[in-house]
């Protein structure tokens, strides 16, 4: 995950962005925060030039009004440190910023000898885009507002401003309200990008590449049907017993821990992950992108698990055995459910490969008659016999033991 702009600050401008945090926020509800305060923080620098120019000019009551904002502001912001009411505080910057701007214009005499300065109750609205859930009142206000101010126009009291000073403020009005709009807005790009970025990754933890592509583009039901895929179960032997003489958080490291292997050994080999179920792992070859090599790639994987787990580490002690099965054949696969959905495979092949795992020998690599003959010839076997398989009668089966040196 990049980072986000406000990491990339001074620090004590981080600081002062993250008086509002809390440590149960998200990191976007931690970004909201810190572009909120920012942005009151730069207004509040912004409104000394209206402060001391509206002062020497001796519009002493036009400058109370940018210099109240200010004093509010600061409060605000201790407030904001010392009790985390963000909500408190968005709505009253929000409001500060759509109604003072309106109120320095009139007191000023209308929307020219202001210098348009009701440009700056529009950050009112562009801030409830991304920090309120309801930025549509905020805009109809800003609209209203500006209605009633042309319809005040003629009836107020223009003061008297040299038109250098009207043209500077115009000028400023214009840029720093452009500043301020940008600054909300690389806010909203930087945040869509990290939180499209984030749901990316979520989605291709869960399903292939492709699948995800397919899901996003609404491609529903998303099914196939593969007439070769090579399907492995691995299951851990004794890891009940194991796991019952350990602490929770053991379980749960030692098989992280393992799994993050077996993931490892998947992504080298060009596999796919379908499932772990408790302390079962299944994978796939030949799919969702068909290849040539996926019998021999699964058959691989399969030796590198058992080397890797004999050699892991536990808690105990206890050396580990795995129990893994192979079968290759015809299989569907698709995305099932709208909740938590998964992408799974479905068929005889898949259930046979489970037998070959489940009535398997500790620390052997059972595989069927099919699989033998696809494999045999790069792949060294020993035959285990008739077995009474179930839900499929009786069936020779062979154990994968190692790598021929010279295929045949």
């Amino acid at each position: 995950m990049p980072r986000s702009w406000v990491d990339r600050l001074p620090l004590s401008i981080r600081r002062l962005a993250s008086i509002g945090d809390e440590p149960s926020d998200s990191e976007d509800e931690a970004l909201r925060k810190a572009s909120l305060v920012l942005t009151v923080s730069l207004v509040v620098i912004l409104a000394v030039i209206w402060v001391v120019t509206y002062s020497i000019l001796g519009l002493y009551r036009s400058a109370a009004i940018p210099f109240s904002y200010q004093l509010i502001s600061i409060v605000s912001l201790a407030l904001l440190a010392r009790t985390k009411r963000f909500k408190f505080f968005r709505i009253s910057q929000l409001s500060l910023m759509l109604l003072l701007p309106v109120l320095l214009q009139w007191s000023l005499g209308g929307f020219v000898v202001s210098g348009g300065v009701i440009l700056w109750a529009l950050i009112s609205p562009l801030g409830a885009l991304v920090f309120s859930p309801r930025p549509l009142r905020w805009f109809l206000a800003y609209l209203l507002l500006i209605g009633a101010s042309a319809v005040l126009e003629p009836s107020l009291i223009r003061a008297d401003i040299p038109p250098s000073v009207t043209i500077a403020f115009f000028a400023l009005n214009i840029g720093g309200v452009s500043a301020v709009a940008f600054f909300l807005l690389r806010y909203f790009m930087h945040g869509y990008a990290a939180e499209r970025e984030r749901s990316e990754e979520l989605l291709l933890n869960v399903l292939p590449i492709s699948i995800a592509r397919r899901l996003k583009a609404g491609e529903r039901p998303l099914a196939d049907r593969f007439e070769t895929a090579s399907v492995l179960f691995a299951d851990l032997v004794g890891f009940t017993p194991m796991s019952e003489r350990l602490a929770p958080e053991e379980v749960i490291e030692l098989l992280d821990g393992l799994f993050s292997r077996f993931d490892e050994v998947a992504d080298g080999l060009g596999l796919e992950k379908i499932k772990t179920v408790g302390d079962a792992y299944m994978v796939v070859g030949g799919l969702p992108e068909p290849r040539e090599d996926a019998p021999e790639a699964v058959a691989e994987m399969a030796l590198m698990l058992s080397d890797l787990v004999r050699g892991f580490p536990t808690p105990s002690g206890a050396r580990l055995d795995l129990r893994i099965g192979i079968d290759i054949g015809p299989v569907v696969a698709g995305v099932i459910g709208t909740r938590k959905f998964t992408y799974d495979l479905w068929g005889d092949t898949v259930n046979t490969a489970s037998r070959m795992e489940s009535q398997g020998v500790a620390g052997g690599i059972q595989v069927t008659p099919r699989a033998y003959e696809r494999l045999r010839h790069r792949f060294a076997f020993d035959e285990r016999g008739v077995v009474e398989v179930k839900g499929k009668g009786e069936m020779v089966t062979y154990l994968l033991v190692g790598r021929l040196e010279e295929p045949a």
